[in-house]
């Protein structure tokens, strides 16, 4: 990994593109510490003293905390993207216009935009009143709703640019990068909090080796699942076009165990975070709010077992977007291909199909147990003050595995670029 980087640095234009995604999470950084104006610093500090709100801050790099800008972080965008998919499949002219291409493509990322405006707008004054009823708004008032929300909605909307410009022109899934970097932030202040641990007795050495085994396992049982991959075989057969000879080789077709990445924990992650949401524009009292503090609370039974059904849901979901078996037997068919003791065309898409649900079936809950994994990790260490649990490893590995590979498929392209000429 290092010398990869270690060249990238030397060619022009990965420099470039690497300078480029490493200023736009600058930008992330600093934004993260413009506080919003009006808001209690020391009534935030005693909302954050709740695990859902804990966990809202490491997703948004500690800018839930300072009540930043950047405090919805890049949630509102996640959950319009959703949406979008979600009609896509159900309204038949959003189909067409994915069917198009790239310019149909444009269309409903530009209706994804404006839905996360939307969306971030909603949740933007959902937070203001609940703020406001927590006493952490100086001056409660329809003037301090409305600069709140619009300046959390602004936030979220510079993000989301943030985030297509390192697509566009960076390395690497900004959306994703953004995530990541939001994560990463937040690991030395969690290092320290789990010194305050052990300096205070709270916590062993024993617990601490523990917990760091445990980090390691993660680490390689996520590292494997990313890399581990189905490779079905596929012969091509010999076809005479003018007078040369095409085909007679023999390769593979690879079927990934975790097709979808980090993506089904960031959906699911974004829905999980809807009831919240909702809550906030009622009463603390009210007893939907006391159903959400008691039964659905980050930690709860309840929660983790919606959290992992939703991960094993959405990795199916994501996967039957991103690899359609039919297109894929299609195309081999009309390569003159074929897999061995399987006949070409719907019976290949359907063999394709069958192994395709197993691996990912092995996915989804493979995710669904790392997503969950933190809690469990909790109650064997007795560590309560680290919040770098399961479903953050799982995104930084697989964030920073995704980068690696786009890196080194440009190095790839650069030294493939000199033996053609």
């Amino acid at each position: 990994m290092l010398n990869s980087f270690q060249q990238a640095i030397k060619v022009g234009d990965l420099r470039k593109k690497l300078l480029f995604t490493l200023l736009m999470l600058l930008i992330f950084r600093l934004g993260a510490h413009i506080p919003v104006p009006g808001i209690n610093p020391e009534a935030m500090s005693e909302l954050l003293k709740g695990q859902l709100f804990g966990f809202f801050d490491i997703i948004s790099g500690g800018a839930f905390k300072r009540f930043s800008v950047f405090a919805m972080s890049i949630t509102p965008y996640i959950n319009a993207s959703i949406i979008m998919q979600l009609l896509t499949v159900v309204i038949p002219k959003l189909e067409e216009l994915n069917k198009e291409g790239e310019e149909g493509r444009k269309k409903i990322a530009q209706y994804t935009r404006y839905g996360t405006v939307v969306l971030g707008f909603i949740q933007a004054v959902g937070m203001a009143v609940a703020l406001s009823k927590a006493g952490a708004i100086n001056n409660p008032g329809i003037a301090s709703y409305i600069v709140i929300a619009v300046s959390l909605t602004a936030g979220t909307a510079m993000l989301m640019w943030l985030g297509e410009m390192i697509t566009e022109r960076g390395i690497g899934n900004g959306i994703s990068l953004i995530i990541f970097c939001g994560i990463v932030a937040r690991i030395p202040t969690q290092i320290y909090n789990v010194g305050q641990e052990l300096t205070g007795g709270l916590v062993g050495f024993i617990n601490i080796i523990l917990l760091i085994t445990v980090i390691l396992v993660v680490i390689a049982a996520v590292v494997a699942v990313n890399e581990g991959q189905r490779r079905l075989p596929v012969q091509y057969a010999k076809r005479l076009v003018g007078r040369k000879m095409y085909g007679g080789q023999s390769t593979f077709l690879p079927l990934r165990v975790n097709a979808a990445g980090v993506i089904p924990i960031i959906f699911a992650m974004s829905l999980c975070m809807f009831p919240a949401t909702i809550g906030a524009w009622m009463s603390p009292t009210s007893a939907y709010n006391q159903f959400i503090n008691s039964y659905f609370n980050f930690g709860s039974v309840l929660y983790n077992v919606i959290y992992a059904l939703l991960i094993v849901f959405f990795t199916y979901f994501y996967v039957a977007i991103i690899f359609n078996p039919m297109d894929v037997a299609d195309n081999i068919k009309r390569n003159g291909g074929f897999v061995p003791g399987i006949r070409p065309g719907r019976p290949t898409a359907e063999y394709i199909d069958k192994i395709l649900s197993r691996l990912t079936m092995a996915g989804g809950i493979f995710l669904a147990l790392i997503a969950v994994l933190p809690n469990f990790v909790i109650a064997i260490t007795g560590v309560t003050s680290l919040w770098f649990g399961g479903t953050a490893l799982l995104i930084v590995v697989g964030v920073a595995l995704d980068t690696m590979k786009q890196i080194e498929s440009h190095l790839l392209l650069r030294s493939y670029e000199g033996f053609v000429k």
